[in-house]
């Protein structure tokens, strides 16, 4: 099982940051240590002091595929879950300035949170109209909808196809809004998937 993220996907967040706009999706990968499930605790590294929140829909894809065209993607995924792509962010910046890979300030264990629950894709009726939605201390601090995606699931699954097969159960983080920030011990974090709390944690 691979965890592949997206970065980049939403303007306001690319402009957040202050990084061009891709013309194509960037991706970057996280080992299965990375995950964090069950609605357990995070706990903040001691090698970081500025840890940031970024929740994303999380697509699952549930067949073998290699360059897959992208009329044919949305067969590669059923589900639609919620995750938070933590990022040690003075970490990454150190790494950006020296042209280094990011893997230390997104691979560590526990950078991947991930709901429980996957939802049905057919519940949903338009793909691209999907809402979501994270709190912290029940202040809402991203606010997202997959219309405002630079590349659509279809076109993320098409594009990583080329280079990487996609595996039953690999995991895709299809990018977060704007509004990402840090987050200290003692805060609770809530994830929405539309009006359906998916995520609720707390930072240890």
């Amino acid at each position: 099982m691979k965890i592949i993220c997206i970065g980049r996907n939403y303007v306001a967040h690319a402009h957040e940051l202050n990084n061009e706009i891709p013309d194509e999706p960037v991706f970057f990968m996280k080992p299965d240590s990375s995950l964090l499930r069950n609605n357990d605790p995070f706990y903040i590294p001691d090698w970081t002091k500025d840890v940031h929140h970024e929740i994303e829909l999380v697509i699952k894809i549930n067949r073998l595929g290699k360059n897959i065209e992208k009329q044919f993607a949305h067969r590669y995924f059923d589900e639609i879950g919620l995750g938070i792509d933590f990022t040690a962010r003075d970490v990454q910046n150190k790494l950006k300035e020296k042209g280094l890979p990011w893997e230390k300030a997104k691979a560590f264990d526990q950078a991947a949170v991930l709901s429980n629950v996957f939802l049905d894709k057919t519940i949903f009726p338009d793909q691209q109209n999907i809402a979501f939605k994270l709190k912290i201390n029940e202040n809402i601090v991203q606010n997202g909808n997959s219309e405002l995606m630079i590349f659509s699931f279809e076109e993320i699954i098409s594009h990583v196809s080329k280079y990487v097969t996609l595996k039953i159960g690999d995991l895709i983080y299809t990018g977060t809004p704007a509004g990402v920030g840090p987050v200290k011990i003692g805060d609770r974090l809530e994830g929405f998937l539309e009006d359906k709390k998916l995520l609720d944690f707390m930072i240890k």
